[in-house]
């Protein structure tokens, strides 16, 4: 793809793009998007970043809406932490206002995957962006690994190709993921206003095993690995770290909490 086919007709392009991302935006599940697609959309999206801030929101909206309406109850659900690897030497070698771009346009096609996989933005944390899945509890699991497997697809097809040819470095991730039960809490007495957010072991063991991955790694915990369909747990293998390097135990067997990683 080249610069001049992208600027050929900017009022198409922003039109295709727009319906593309009302189709990810969409609470119709049967809508989706073959991987092809949203790397070339992806690939517009973040050109138009670059040239001149394009920008989409809604993203973190129905999250809002379903916290909102599930205050203070306890939800099962797959937790999904996906972080930008590498950022602070980003910021060594790339002008504030490219990074800025750059981040920017990295969470908002991450929480775009994330809701084409029918999961919830739940918030952009620095360069990491946070998501959950709700619902049935052993599709909750392939949807979270689905997603994961997509996010490193897109920045690899999708967001790098395009980066390089400005000669920025390429962006790798780091993602963990875990299954347990979280509560919906809410800060302040507003119903409508006041900030609402998820609390809760998965939230923490999630953060834990993402930060143990390696570069364009994905690892799960063992509850979202036995929610697994056997055609996906084919996929990983068990991880193998030092009790130091890990620490965690399981809140049901009270052994070690199993981790594993994608190998495909």
């Amino acid at each position: 793809m080249t610069e001049e086919k992208i600027e050929s007709n900017p009022e198409t392009e922003e039109t295709k793009s727009n319906s593309v991302v009302d189709m990810l935006l969409s609470k119709n599940q049967q809508q989706t998007l073959d991987s092809e697609t949203m790397i070339l959309e992806t690939q517009k999206r973040v050109w138009a970043a670059l040239k001149k801030g394009y920008e989409y929101s809604g993203l973190i909206d129905e999250s809002d809406q379903f916290l909102r309406k599930n205050v203070f109850s306890k939800l099962d659900m797959v937790v999904l932490y996906v972080d930008l690897v590498g950022s602070t030497t980003m910021t060594l070698e790339m002008p504030p206002e490219k990074i800025a771009i750059i981040i920017s346009s990295f969470s908002q096609e991450m929480a775009a995957v994330i809701r084409q996989h029918h999961g919830y933005v739940l918030k952009f944390v620095g360069d990491a962006v946070i998501g959950y899945f709700v619902g049935d509890k052993m599709q909750t699991g392939d949807n979270a690994v689905n997603c994961a497997k997509s996010m490193i697809s897109i920045i690899q097809k999708g967001i790098n190709p395009i980066l390089n040819q400005y000669d920025y470095p390429d962006l790798m991730v780091k993602i963990g993921v875990d299954f347990g039960q979280n509560i919906v809490v809410r800060y302040g007495a507003d119903v409508d206003n006041s900030h609402v957010d998820l609390m809760g072991p998965a939230m923490n063991i999630a953060a834990k095993i993402q930060n143990m991955a390696k570069p364009n790694q994905i690892l799960i915990g063992s509850d979202v690995y036995q929610r697994l369909h056997p055609s996906y747990q084919k996929d990983f293998i068990q991880v193998v770290w030092t009790k130091e390097e890990w620490k965690y135990r399981s809140r049901t067997t009270g052994e070690t909490y199993n981790v594993y990683e994608f190998k495909g």
